[in-house]
């Protein structure tokens, strides 16, 4: 079992800046994807970023390209989300996720933080 947990989130007025964590149990997957998801007010969850366990490779949603940045650090089993230039739009509760990729294809989710862009 993969136990995830978030920080790092809280209240920041639109420009600012925010990073998220998602401290993981150990695990062993041979191939993985570690991804933050949002999901704001009135608003299905939706995928924020991605990266691959296999090269690094990572992806971004349209809406934070050039604005948000995800990262890990392998020897702390810690994910980051580095937000810059928030907007309004950003406000939501970002989840980290753990995909399986392979036969199990098998998720683990985090708690959740909530992150809010607000004057």
């Amino acid at each position: 079992q993969v136990q995830l947990v978030e920080s790092g989130g809280g209240l920041v007025q639109p420009g600012g800046s925010l990073r998220l964590s998602c401290a993981a149990s150990a695990f062993i997957f041979s191939t993985y994807a570690m991804s933050w998801y949002r999901q704001g007010p009135g608003k299905e969850r939706e995928l924020v970023a991605t990266v691959l366990s296999i090269g690094g490779h990572t992806n971004y949603a349209d809406s934070v390209k050039g604005r948000f940045s995800i990262s890990r650090d392998i020897a702390k089993n810690t994910l980051y989300l580095q937000m810059n230039s928030l907007k309004t739009e950003d406000t939501g509760v970002y989840y980290c996720n753990v995909k399986r990729l392979d036969r199990t294809g098998r998720d683990y989710w985090g708690q959740g933080t909530q992150v809010t862009v607000s004057s």
